[in-house]
């Protein structure tokens, strides 16, 4: 049986961190989720312990130093602009992160055994997925999955939604090792862009329970539809995907 948490924006403030929520806070093992916000000029320094970390510009640009290594991350207006380039950050290391112009920065973390190099993460070389189809069409950024960069347990994405489509559909789940699913614990962190006439809205339903981590021997994103939704799958041939995913600037509202 899996466990699902709703915590608030805000809710788990803890200066400078914008939200914070370890495994201890969230009552599982594996993944944590911290949002640092930095005014211009500002820096915060902090150290991993057992977690290794992927540092991602939600908005804005800043320097990273990690042990001997210093990253300057070009960063990016908001998530809505498109993709950006991150820093990886090994167990057991001290960190910290500069920004001249401010901004607001994920560290996606997890629970990690082997201690691996800091490294910079291009924003050229983050594949870019458009997945689904139609009314079910998002755009993905797989930053951090197995298949795009090294990492010990993390597995982290972005996906892009646009105004009226489903994300993360069909339903499935991942709490079962077995051919084709893996255990793997997963925070959503949302960011909703404003509508025509304000403040957007989402919603979400879950009954099974994207920074993801588990106790896998292998590093593999492995998920089971459930057997009533998974023929949704099959509607999508010859379906195109939602335009906005492919239109510069059709997600912000900025003419491309």
């Amino acid at each position: 049986m899996s466990m699902g948490r709703h915590l608030r924006a805000g809710g788990t403030a803890d200066e400078p961190w914008l939200a914070s929520v370890t495994p201890e806070q969230a009552g599982w093992t594996y993944c944590g989720l911290r949002v640092l916000g930095l005014p211009p000029g500002g820096a915060h320094e902090f150290g991993l312990a057992g977690d290794e970390a992927v540092l991602l510009p939600l908005a804005g640009s800043c320097v990273v130093e990690c042990d001997a290594e210093r990253f300057t991350l070009a960063g990016r207006e908001s998530v809505f602009h498109g993709v950006t380039d991150f820093a990886y950050l090994p167990r057991d290391t001290g960190t910290r992160v500069s920004s001249a112009g401010g901004g607001r920065f994920a560290l996606d973390t997890a629970r990690a055994d082997e201690g691996l190099a800091p490294r910079y993460g291009p924003a050229t070389t983050v594949p870019v997925e458009l997945r689904g189809a139609g009314a079910c069409s998002r755009r993905v950024h797989n930053f951090c999955m197995p298949a795009a960069f090294p990492a010990d347990r993390l597995i982290a994405c972005e996906v892009i939604t646009p105004a009226g489509n489903w994300s993360s559909y069909p339903p499935h789940k991942h709490d079962e090792e077995r051919p084709g699913e893996s255990v793997l614990e997963e925070i959503y962190y949302f960011e909703i862009a404003a509508g025509p006439a304000g403040p957007g809205v989402g919603y979400q339903r879950v009954y099974y329970l994207n920074v993801m981590a588990g106790p896998g021997a292998e590093r593999a994103w492995l998920a089971c539809d459930d057997p009533a939704h998974g023929w949704v799958r099959e509607t999508w041939q010859g379906q195109q995907p939602d335009p906005r995913l492919t239109t510069p600037g059709a997600l912000t509202g900025e003419a491309p």
